[in-house]
């Protein structure tokens, strides 16, 4: 069950179309959502703050007041009625200040509109969904756009069927039946780690035998890449979610190896939910 939900917010449109789904969640499961606004002030004021001065910077005590003043706004909006939802702000890092607040809180699930990013943008800065999808410990939902999330009929789920990705396959599966969707299970088979149909069936076989998972499908899909295998197969059946696990990794590993759950984060335009293996 989800009974407590964080949503990043910069007041765009991108965040409050993952409001907007954050809302049809706690309503349906009577959780408490956690809007956090990340106010990065200049460092002379962090500083400032965090030396135990006897009382805020007149800039800071602005920035407050235009932050509380565009919470009000929010919290006005007809689709929050009836949900419990707590004004929270931070003065960290975006990262670091996404990250902590779902530990300090005891978040079940993060959720959060992304832009997305491409090209130089994507290769040297990434988008902040792409950096709390690489190091958040909880699962996180990125929306792009406006959806009904309980109107979304079929879940795809890409994985490898590797008993290490079993916790996680479960945890999607659990989602698809609270949003009542048909899990859709996919094996993204390419040239590079190329196996037969009877290969991949068996794995396919051998794991979900000892799970206890019901109203899904299992696929192979053959693909020049995984990242292309999973959201053209997303696109072949009209899939309104994709879900994935991903590694998390950091430093040189993740330069050299990169993360498929961070760019199919960056470039699907349907909602994605990752779960850290």
């Amino acid at each position: 069950m989800i009974k407590s939900i964080l949503v990043p917010t910069d007041f765009s449109k991108q965040a409050e179309s993952a409001l907007k789904v954050a809302a049809q969640i706690a309503k349906k499961n009577n959780a408490k959502i956690y809007l956090l606004h990340i106010l990065e002030l200049p460092m002379h004021l962090t500083d400032l703050m965090s030396s135990g001065a006897p009382g805020p910077a007149p800039e800071a005590v602005f920035f407050m007041k235009q932050t509380h003043k565009k919470f009000e706004e929010v919290l006005n909006q007809g689709y929050l009625k009836d949900i419990d939802v707590i004004e929270t702000v931070n003065f960290e890092d975006v990262l670091h200040g996404i990250i902590n607040s779902s530990t300090k809180n005891d978040i079940d699930i993060i959720i959060m509109g992304s832009h997305g990013s491409s090209g130089f943008e994507e290769l040297f800065i990434g988008s902040n969904a792409e950096k709390v999808v690489r190091t958040s410990k909880k699962p996180v939902l990125v929306i792009k756009e406006d959806c009904d999330i309980f109107g979304i009929n079929d879940f795809v789920y890409a994985t490898n069927f590797d008993d290490e990705d079993k916790p996680c396959l479960l945890a999607a599966h659990d989602f698809s039946k609270s949003i009542q969707a048909k899990l859709h299970l996919v094996w993204i088979n390419t040239a590079n780690g190329f196996k037969t149909t009877y290969e991949t069936e068996e794995k396919m076989n051998n794991m979900i035998s000892n799970l206890a998972i019901e109203d899904y499908s299992l696929n192979i899909y053959n693909d020049n890449t995984v990242e292309k295998g999973i959201l053209n197969f997303a696109d072949s059946i009209n899939a309104g979610m994709i879900g994935i696990s991903t590694h998390g990794r950091k430093g040189i590993s993740h330069f050299i190896n990169g993360s498929l759950g961070e760019d199919v984060v960056n470039h699907a335009k349907r909602p994605v939910l990752t779960f850290k293996i």
